[in-house]
């Protein structure tokens, strides 16, 4: 059994931040395959526990082993029941580390979001030294923006991620001593 000494990330006052791992392949299924992950985020084909396996290992796994950062489960502190994902990813489409959430619907405006995020964005810069926060939403995603602008980040433009894709909107913000 996993140790919760050995993934946690961070903690905030109602919300425990820790590392992804292969026993999260369920949740990861239910979360993925929200209407709301497919609208905003978009189809990850994980359709089996299989496939919510291989997700963990080919992305949040890999990058905390290349970057040390990734995705973390968010967890309820007082239940340890998990309402979602929130963390730094390091996309090779973008210059800069972004950082990226999603909820369960059941847990949308609660502060959850704005918590876990507050808390991930100050992580990155203090612990990774990162000067530079970036994040991406599609168009019509007006939950996220707001919560983005909450969170000090700021429209700058409209990039694509490929070739032909669609596009989506780009907020950065900057840490002291950095741009």
């Amino acid at each position: 059994m996993r140790l919760e000494s050995e993934t946690k990330v961070l903690e905030t006052d109602r919300l425990l931040l820790r590392r992804l791992s292969l026993e999260d392949a369920e949740f990861i299924l239910k979360l993925l395959n929200e209407p709301s992950w497919l609208r905003f985020i978009g189809d990850k084909g994980v359709r089996t526990l299989d496939d919510a396996r291989n997700y963990l290992l080919t992305g949040p796994l890999a990058m905390y082993g290349r970057f040390g950062f990734g995705l973390y489960l968010v967890a309820l502190k007082d239940s340890g029941l998990p309402i979602g994902l929130c963390g730094l990813i390091q996309r090779e489409t973008l210059p800069d580390v972004d950082i990226g959430f999603a909820f369960l619907p059941g847990f949308w405006s609660q502060g959850y979001g704005y918590e876990a995020a507050s808390a991930v964005l100050a992580h990155g810069h203090r612990t990774y030294g990162l000067k530079r926060i970036v994040a991406i939403t599609s168009l019509d995603n007006h939950s996220s923006i707001k919560l983005l602008e909450r969170l000090g980040l700021t429209f700058e433009r409209l990039i694509t991620l490929t070739a032909g894709g669609e596009p989506v909107r780009l907020f950065g913000r900057g840490f002291p001593g950095g741009s």
